[in-house]
């Protein structure tokens, strides 16, 4: 008998199965990993931003920056475990004028909801796409 959980051994052949399938398919793809799927996406112009999720089309409701801000407390409230999600709302926030501040405080509201380790998860996160973000 195999001391291997057979829940990881189900994991890890389907893996195997789908990178041989990557490769044959489209072998550029075989190196993808969803946690870089944020690269893929540029970051919005701020004007983009404000019309589409700003007052655009609600002037008396929030705008653009608010809106992300909230999206990223319940990004990390959620337990911070849409990582390409958040770093890219951190991008966005950002060209929407939110500062680093902002950012952190909001995360660091979220862990009253979502518990201290998905404030910290979030924080990493956000640090990374703001590093990107000047590199």
């Amino acid at each position: 008998m195999s001391d291997q959980n057979p829940f990881e051994a189900l994991f890890k052949q389907t893996q195997d199965m789908t990178q041989e399938w990557l490769k044959a398919v489209n072998p550029a793809m075989a190196s993808f990993t969803p946690t870089s799927m944020d690269k893929m996406w540029p970051t919005v112009p701020a004007e983009m931003l404000e019309a589409f999720m700003g007052k655009q089309f609600n002037p008396g409701g929030l705008d653009a920056k608010t809106r992300l801000l909230l999206t990223l407390l319940g990004l990390t409230v959620q337990g911070a475990v849409a990582e390409a999600q958040i770093r890219l709302t951190v991008r966005h926030a950002i060209e929407a004028g939110a500062t680093q501040q902002e950012i952190a405080e909001t995360i660091g509201v979220a862990a009253m909801f979502g518990g201290v380790p998905a404030m910290t998860k979030a924080m990493e996160l956000a640090q990374e796409a703001i590093q990107g973000d000047e590199a």
